[in-house]
């Protein structure tokens, strides 16, 4: 089974002899670890979580005991433990989890794998000590196949997810993909089977919505891919299908990476390849309303030599200052190390930090996964290939932004817990849902559970701790 659309890194050679970062007051680049393929090997689409503990937990595609992959644990400092090992007892057919995990309102993780089960893939559930469970098998053309996309766990309690195959055949030989949702304890249901190779194969994880529903995206293998919005009943609309007039597909082709909730209540997104860059299109930047109304903020390589980057594999987050940020595979004449980027909201890009521009590449290369900001201000992610051991890396990226709180959900409804993540809860005095307290329980210094206030409308939380108030990143979303 050929992986999905896009490209690996070349380890033999570093394309560029000095690729540097762009310089800033306030932004401090720091790799914390490389990987050494006993303890894990080429983190692969994975984006960082950050457990209930305040440290990063991830996957890794390869390395570790069996060869087959790795979760593990990682502390900000940089300290790296090796949780899991795939492919040991009792599991030995569950390996290459290409995706990272998410961290359930229960304190324990989910994730999926690439293969094992019956050969097509399972989603698993881990405990922070590297305890696992696998709750289903995939069965390829009854319930899915090859899910390359993490989990999201919606207002329900319920985890939702993509397979890129499976399902439906009758246009595509190993079917367009799934949407399916599976419960803790693993009751699963298939939701819908993408039935078009063009606008099917979804590669990326699902966010909810302000309304309740999930939205997501499709990578399409022979088109353009598109947006879609699904419920937990089943209701399917295709939003937008990216290169629908062309080529030349001048709004992007293939969406690998998945949406983010803006601030706005809009939805925010990457294509890999395509748009209108002006030395060679090489994806977007863009967003799209509820109802499916597109606007391409930014197009990557637009600038000579393609010092702007491009390749986008991964989606982007808003971070706390209103900006966006993410990686890319492309940056200085081609190069397939990658790099950082930010965007405004208004379409401003600046790249922030190119790979493999230490000696040796000892910094890293092809940043496939997203970044994760913690909850101290910090971004921090994963490179593929590259660093100390040619396995790739873990680092962070500082842009002096200071400490927020944040949520395993940030959906929910009044009466019911929700979980915050941050720093310095201890002595904790009071928390509120728009203005309006809640009562609380500090479990850790880096966890508590609030109580959703009856009456409480869709805004930002903030949590009044001995040191100061802190505030979420994102607005937590009241639903009725």
């Amino acid at each position: 089974m050929a992986k999905v659309n896009g490209w690996k890194l070349a380890f033999a050679v570093c394309l560029l002899a000095a690729v540097t970062a762009i310089a800033g007051s306030a932004q401090t680049f720091t790799t914390l670890t490389s990987f050494d393929v006993s303890n894990g090997a080429n983190p692969y689409y994975m984006s960082l979580v950050q457990g209930m503990d305040g440290n990063f937990y991830g996957t890794t595609e390869r390395g570790g005991t069996n060869g087959e992959g790795t979760f593990f644990k990682v502390t900000p400092s940089g300290t790296l433990t090796t949780l899991f090992n795939f492919g040991s007892l009792p599991y030995p057919t569950a390996p290459a989890p290409e995706a990272g995990v998410i961290l359930g309102d229960d304190g324990n993780f989910y994730g999926t794998t690439y293969q094992g089960g019956t050969g097509y893939g399972t989603v698993y559930k881990i405990t922070p000590a590297g305890a696992i469970t696998v709750l289903h098998e995939f069965s390829l053309y009854i319930d899915g196949a090859f899910p390359v996309s993490p989990l999201v766990q919606a207002a329900d309690g319920n985890f939702y997810g993509t397979t890129a195959n499976g399902g439906d055949t009758s246009n595509c030989l190993l079917g367009c993909g799934t949407v399916f949702k599976i419960t803790k304890e693993g009751a699963f249901t298939s939701l819908y089977f993408f039935d078009d190779d063009a606008t099917g194969h979804p590669t990326a994880g699902l966010v909810q919505g302000p309304d309740g529903a999930l939205y997501g995206t499709a990578a399409g293998y022979s088109g353009g891919g598109a947006v879609f919005r699904i419920t937990s009943k089943s209701q399917f609309t295709q939003l937008y299908v990216f290169c629908s007039n062309g080529p030349p597909c001048t709004d992007g082709e293939t969406p690998n990476g998945g949406l983010i909730l803006g601030a706005d209540n809009n939805f925010y997104g990457t294509t890999e390849i395509q748009g209108t860059g002006n030395f060679e299109p090489w994806g977007t930047f863009f967003k799209i309303t509820s109802k499916g109304a597109l606007t391409t903020i930014y197009n990557f390589c637009s600038l000579p030599n393609c010092i702007d980057g491009g390749g986008p594999f991964a989606g982007v987050v808003q971070a706390t200052d209103g900006n966006f940020y993410g990686t890319g595979i492309v940056y200085t004449d081609y190069s397939e190390n990658g790099m950082i980027f930010q965007v405004t909201p208004s379409g401003t890009e600046t790249p922030l930090y190119g790979f493999c521009s230490q000696q040796n590449c000892s910094d890293g290369g092809g940043p496939y996964g997203g970044l994760l900001q913690a909850t101290n201000g910090n971004f921090y992610g994963t490179t593929y290939g590259y660093g100390a051991f040619f396995a790739g890396t873990i680092y962070s990226l500082s842009m002096g932004l200071g400490p927020f709180v944040t949520f395993v959900k940030n959906t929910g409804r009044g009466g019911l817990p929700a979980g915050i993540l941050g720093q310095g809860f201890k002595g904790t005095t009071g928390v509120s849902f728009n203005g309006i307290p809640a009562s609380f329980t500090v479990r850790r210094d880096t966890f508590l559970t609030a109580t959703v206030p009856p009456g409480a409308t869709t805004g930002y939380v903030t949590v009044t701790t001995p040191s100061g108030t802190l505030t979420s990143n994102v607005p937590f979303h009241v639903l009725p």
